[in-house]
């Protein structure tokens, strides 16, 4: 068996760290750009004033990342070739999430916004797979050059994991639809020019059919975003929206009429294990950080680094960190050659355990750096804001390990017992 990453990857790997060097780093670094990055980055991206979404400033400067990134042939590396990306695999989207978040903040990969120099883009997956011709034609490239945005209302006030029995309802009126209901922590709405809105359309409550998803224009009269949740993790941009007799026409449909819940599990697999491989490459940062920290201090005339107290944790979660970094590579290279399905529970595995394994190193980071480690000077209370959200997000942890759970038992996957 090879354990070596491919000699092409490896290759592109020194190109994306050249690109990162030359056009990356130089633009974070001028007009006091650092604001955004060091000890002053929540204020400097946090609009207070206006609800707590993200600041103007903040949203040009990571425009002209992606604009250069997007120059260079990166941002969509991970796309088809059908809309200017490379076809990268699931294996080298992981190995490079991975690397972008070792390199700590920057303006190379801020996951606090979802943003990086290679774009994950599940929307653009979603619109390829179940779009129609005129909204592959509306939405593809506006989505990637950012002149339109879309928002996905999924969880509602009621409902969260439990999706299968949300109260937002559609229903038919001649040729168009008219949505009732309510939705939070409704993605991207403080920009969105679009809201994709799941609503029931028939079935009963706690039917997976039955469900139907609509592009909405968040203009539509009827339609409001009523105010942002501040969250842990701020600048936020996931809102309370109502919807109130909103009329859309037939065409608004994304996917099939009441299988919108396939739509929303769309790309489900490659999102997790790329979460999973930032995980891993963040928490390997807080490692790195901490072992470096703990040579240089001095404490009571020697070394922090000789006291076992110190060393014991870091070794348990270096060792975790070997076996994620193998479990996600391998599950990865997987993805590429088997039905997803055939190892869902593996994928859960590698998502929960390294949303988990980050906040450990996080936390623990902050602890070898002691009152350096709690202030806003180092980067471990932002990484542990950040990855912490991906325990209750993109799917629950308790829900990831029912998953396994299905699988290890045979209550579901392909080796369920009939």
């Amino acid at each position: 068996m090879d354990f070596a990453l491919p000699e092409e990857l490896t290759r592109r790997l020194a190109e994306l760290d050249e690109f990162v060097e030359r056009e990356i780093r130089p633009l974070q670094e001028q007009d006091d750009n650092q604001r955004f990055f060091d000890h002053r980055r929540e204020y400097a991206r946090t609009d207070f004033e206006n609800g707590g979404v993200p600041r103007r400033e903040w949203e040009e400067l990571l425009g002209e990342m992606f604009r250069r990134a997007d120059a260079a042939g990166w941002l969509r590396y991970g796309l088809p070739k059908e809309v200017g990306g490379s076809d990268g695999s699931n294996l080298d989207m992981a190995v490079i999430r991975e690397h972008l978040a070792h390199k700590g903040l920057g303006l190379h990969n801020d996951l606090q916004n979802e943003s990086s120099v290679v774009g994950n883009f599940p929307f653009v997956h979603m619109v390829l797979e179940y779009g129609t011709a005129e909204q592959r034609e509306e939405f593809l490239e506006p989505m990637l050059s950012r002149t339109k945005r879309i928002g996905f209302g999924l969880t509602e006030p009621e409902h969260g994991s439990d999706a299968t029995w949300m109260e937002t309802t559609g229903v038919r009126d001649g040729d168009d639809w008219i949505l009732n209901g309510a939705k939070r922590f409704n993605s991207g709405m403080h920009s969105a020019t679009h809201d994709v809105v799941f609503a029931r359309t028939s079935g009963e409550p706690g039917d997976a059919r039955g469900i139907t998803a609509f592009f909405v224009p968040t203009e539509s009269p009827g339609f409001s975003v009523d105010f942002h949740w501040w969250t842990f993790n701020m600048p936020t941009d996931h809102a309370e929206v109502t919807i109130r007799d909103v009329r859309v026409p037939d065409s608004a449909i994304f996917g099939e009429e009441g299988e919108g819940l396939a739509v929303a599990q769309t790309f489900v697999h490659e999102n997790r294990i790329r979460q999973a491989a930032s995980g891993v490459g963040a928490g390997q940062f807080c490692i790195d950080r901490s072992v470096a920290y703990a040579r240089e201090r001095v404490t009571f005339g020697k070394a922090l680094a000789t006291q076992q107290a110190i060393q014991w944790p870091l070794v348990e979660l270096q060792t975790e960190a070997e076996m994620l970094r193998g479990l996600v590579r391998k599950t990865a290279w997987e993805l590429d050659r088997v039905p997803h399905m055939e190892i869902s529970d593996r994928v859960s595995m590698c998502n929960y355990r390294a949303n988990r394994f980050v906040c450990d190193a996080a936390d623990r980071a902050m602890q070898v750096h002691g009152g350096l480690g709690y202030s806003r000077h180092t980067p471990f209370e932002h990484i542990y804001r950040h990855h912490r959200r991906y325990r209750i997000t993109e799917g629950a942890e308790e829900i990831q390990m029912r998953k396994v759970a299905g699988y290890l038992f045979g209550f579901a996957g392909p080796r369920k017992v009939r």
